[in-house]
């Protein structure tokens, strides 16, 4: 896949899981058990492993992830990274403060984030907010366009999951979008944006926030500190901490095809994404070697096969 004139394998590394924790008041929003060493082994597996795009943002571990990112890339400028801005943080405090809807606020956010990665240049950066009406949001997406002008952006976007807010954003210097999509949440509305303008489709949550690994049960209860322990865990994957019994069902459903030519459940779960388009580009959390290893193996199986994309369709009722 060619991302701004780079071949790159069609999976990256998503770097919440890595932030640490960090929080809305006294509500946890980071994932529990990240470890500074380990991560930056897992980043370095990721890049022995051909994985070369990493995504991450302003307010993950408030600015930490970002610092980790720097130090385990910094002899690897080859490396893309995509970052976000528009949460208001406090770095000190690791709070997360919401919505920073101020346009003035852009230029100083994106040198922070320029700083926290030590880089010259970000490659792709994101508005956060994927809520945030729209007349607030393009005047931050036109000082976006400033940034890319005088070269400290090369491309940005929207990471948003409504569609009105995804075509709001498309413009000339617009060349990729976000979104949450995976096999138990399909995202055809967005898919079909990326499609019709070309842009490089960075799919969040491709493992629905680890579900689809297969690692949790009815019985799994996250740990207090987790962000999936609480309200705020994206897409209703998790509720009170533990799974929501329709994404355990309809993994039930198409376990057997998910694992088509000896692939594991989270390598068909990616594949699936693979076969669903050839703008999309995963980017899996992890935080540790093994995870991104077995991430990086689904490359070698490729895309499902059609026919088993149209059983897993029929299955589901799609």
């Amino acid at each position: 896949m060619d991302i701004l004139g780079t071949t790159i394998s069609p999976i990256g590394m998503g770097c919440w899981p890595i932030g640490g924790p960090f929080f809305d008041g006294d509500t946890p929003l980071g994932y529990s058990g990240a470890d500074d060493a380990q991560s930056i082994r897992t980043i370095h597996a990721a890049l022995d492993a051909g994985i070369q795009l990493f995504d991450t943002a302003a307010a993950y571990g408030t600015g930490h992830a970002e610092r980790l990112l720097a130090r385990a890339l910094k002899d690897r400028p080859d490396a893309l990274i995509v970052t976000k801005i528009g949460l208001a943080i406090d770095e000190e405090a690791r709070q997360l403060k919401g919505p920073d809807t101020d346009p003035t606020n852009v230029p100083a956010a994106i040198d922070a984030c320029l700083r926290r990665l030590d880089r010259d240049r970000i490659d792709i950066l994101l508005l956060h907010a994927g809520e945030m009406a729209v007349e607030h949001a393009l005047p931050i997406l036109d000082r976006m366009e400033e940034a890319r002008q005088t070269g400290k952006i090369r491309t940005y976007g929207w990471s948003t999951d409504l569609p009105d807010r995804a075509e709001a954003a498309l413009r000339p210097g617009v060349n990729a979008t976000q979104f949450a999509m995976n096999v138990v949440h399909d995202a055809p509305r967005m898919q079909a944006i990326a499609e019709a303008n070309n842009l490089i489709a960075l799919i969040r949550s491709p493992l629905a926030m680890g579900i689809l690994t297969g690692k949790f049960d009815a019985t799994t209860q996250m740990a207090a500190d987790d962000v999936r322990a609480t309200t705020r865990a994206s897409r209703d994957f998790f509720e009170n901490g533990r799974v929501n019994p329709a994404h355990l069902a309809s993994l039930d459903a198409v376990r057997d095809l998910l694992q088509t030519g000896g692939r594991t459940l989270a390598q068909g779960a990616l594949c699936w994404l693979l076969a669903r388009s050839d703008r999309a580009v995963p980017i899996p959390g992890a935080r540790t070697p093994d995870q991104i290893e077995e991430t990086a193996a689904a490359l070698q199986h490729g895309p499902l096969p059609p026919d088993t994309m149209a059983e897993i369709d029929r299955v589901l009722g799609r």
